[in-house]
Order: C-alpha cells, then sequence, then structure tokens
C-alpha cells in the first residue's frame, strides 16, 4: 500500500512544477480534477445481484380492516402492504424488475409486468398509489387458490420472476377439513418468492363497501358462510385477523417462504435474500467515489491545525 502511494505522489509531483502551484495546492488541485472525473465519468457495467417479483395484493374486504401499524397509527391492512412496498421499492438494486398483480375471488391478475426499478421508479409508484379495494371483481377470497395463480403468472413472464403475495389469509368462503389448492400444474418451489402476512392477531369486524369503495357498514354472521364443521354460533366468518398459521401452512405446502409484514427493513431483508437473486450485467454509475475522495482530500487539506511546507526551490 506505501509503495502505491508513492507511486501516486511521483505521478503528481509534476504539478508542483507548475508555476503558481505550490505543494501545499497539491490536494486542491487533486480534488478540481477528481471532481471532472465525477462529472464526466461514463457507468461502468458490473456484475451485481438483481431481483424480480411479481407483487400481488389481496384487495378483498377483510384487507380493509383497520389492524395494521401506520407510523403508529391504526391503518387498513392494504395500506400497509402498500406503504411497504413504496418504501423498499427504492431500496432493491438497479437491475431489479417489478410488478404489480391483485387478487380477488381465487384469480390473481396482472396489472403491471415487472419493469426495471431505477428506469421506472416513478411509474411504479404511481401505478401502485391506483390499487385499492375498488379493484375486486368478487367478494370471495380464495388465498389456496390465489396463490397458485400468482405462481402461475410469474412462471409465465420468464424463469427468473418470483412471488410476493400480501394477505391476511382469510379464506372466504371457509375451507373445509383438509382441503388444499389444485396444484397439478404446480411444482413446489418452482417459482419461489414470499407469501407476506398483514394484519393483527385480534378478530376484527370486517368494513363492508360497494363496487365505489363507499362504506356500508360491517359484515353479519348472517352475511358470510360460516364454517361447517363447527357448531352453530362457534364459527366466526364475519370477523378477521391475520391468520398466520394457515399462510405458514400454505407457503410450505407451495414452496414459497413465509413472512409477516412487521417494519420496512425485515421486508427488504426477505426480498434482497441471497437465494432470491440473479447476477446480471448492470450499468454501475461509480461517480460518486472520485467525489467523495476529492471531499476527502479538500477536507485533509483545509483540517485545522495542519501545517503545509511552502515550496522550496
Amino acid at each position: 500500500m506505501r509503495s502505491y502511494l508513492r507511486i501516486a505522489a511521483g505521478r503528481w509531483a509534476w504539478l508542483g512544477r507548475i508555476p503558481g502551484i505550490g505543494r501545499q495546492d497539491l490536494p486542491i488541485v487533486a480534488a478540481l480534477l477528481l471532481f471532472v472525473a465525477a462529472v464526466w465519468m461514463p457507468p461502468v457495467t458490473l456484475q451485481r445481484p438483481t431481483f424480480s417479483y411479481l407483487v400481488t395484493f389481496d384487495v378483498t374486504q377483510s384487507m380493509e380492516v383497520e389492524d395494521a401499524d401506520g407510523a403508529g397509527l391504526p391503518v387498513s391492512r392494504l395500506a400497509a402492504a402498500r406503504t411497504a412496498m413504496r418504501e423498499v421499492l427504492g431500496q432493491l438494486p438497479c437491475g431489479s424488475r417489478v410488478g404489480w398483480a391483485v387478487f380477488a375471488d381465487y384469480r390473481t391478475l396482472p396489472l403491471m409486468l415487472p419493469v426495471e426499478v431505477c428506469a421506472h421508479y416513478e411509474d411504479l409508484l404511481a401505478s401502485l398509489d391506483r390499487i385499492d379495494s375498488r379493484m375486486r371483481w368478487a367478494n370471495a377470497s380464495n388465498i389456496g387458490k390465489g396463490a397458485t395463480w400468482a405462481l402461475r403468472s410469474a412462471r409465465s413472464v420468464d424463469d427468473s420472476t418470483r412471488v410476493l403475495f400480501f394477505t391476511d389469509g382469510h379464506e372466504s368462503p371457509p375451507l373445509r377439513p383438509g382441503e388444499s389448492p389444485p396444484m397439478g400444474d404446480i411444482t413446489p418451489g418452482e417459482v419461489g418468492g414470499w407469501l407476506v402476512g398483514v394484519g393483527g392477531p385480534l378478530a376484527q369486524r370486517i368494513p363492508r363497501t360497494d363496487r365505489e369503495g363507499r362504506s356500508a357498514g360491517f359484515w353479519a354472521a348472517e352475511d358470510v358462510v360460516q364454517r361447517p364443521d363447527l357448531a352453530a354460533g362457534q364459527s366466526r366468518e364475519h370477523l378477521s385477523e391475520l391468520r398466520e398459521e394457515h399462510l405458514g401452512a400454505l407457503a410450505k405446502l407451495l414452496g414459497l417462504g413465509y413472512r409477516r409484514l412487521t417494519d420496512t427493513p425485515a421486508l427488504l431483508k426477505a426480498l434482497r435474500d441471497p437465494a432470491m437473486a440473479q447476477p446480471q450485467p448492470v450499468e454501475t454509475d461509480l461517480r460518486s467515489l472520485p467525489a467523495l475522495l476529492a471531499l476527502a482530500l479538500l477536507a485533509w487539506r483545509f483540517l485545522p491545525g495542519r501545517a503545509f511546507r511552502a515550496d522550496r526551490r
């Protein structure tokens, strides 16, 4: 390292022989050259880990229950999922791709196929803001079937696209004991990705809205299909809570991971899991490196109390 510094110092020494430039000015001149390099330096192609996700939002009415944490205030589950995705989107490495889909009834409907996050960042945010419960086309919520359709949709994009599925796990109508989604064409683990559970552990009333999103009260016990394996009055399918046990079992069945939505860092860690990465050549902007080095030189040059010797001929 010391020999490298001596060589670099020797190459810069010619600056000190220019009339009017002394040795004490060398850091300033070098910083100026570094700033010029920072302005004109082209992107460098590097092999980097990238990620591709088709992100699916459950837009059924149980996702309107306000038991998720939003900066210390209760917000709807769907709003919490959108906010979390908004916050992690800008932290994915350039070259990564993200697309949007929604789930209702038993189908997952892609809205926007995965696009590169840095080049289309504003478009992704604008389209994300428009995803809400008015997009649902039915009141049923067959989570297991919807997850298999999310896998099929991701698989149809390409082999590198993973699944990210935000849901509370509330099946409506409820599953019969031992019932599982049809998986004739699904190979567990073939696609990969995450089921993300959203919501709180306490059963809450489910808001009832019309197709325009206007409130119509809450769902009552007599309005929904109750579990057939429980005695009358014991089933509470008109109430909703995060059903983690069901989502964990479903994730295992499909070869996916399961995470509960707790905070942004935890979600980002899951999204950037090395098992989900695809190495790709990516044009990388390294202009910050010479700019930071130039600032360090200027800070060193003007460090209080540092003495610089004048030129001697």
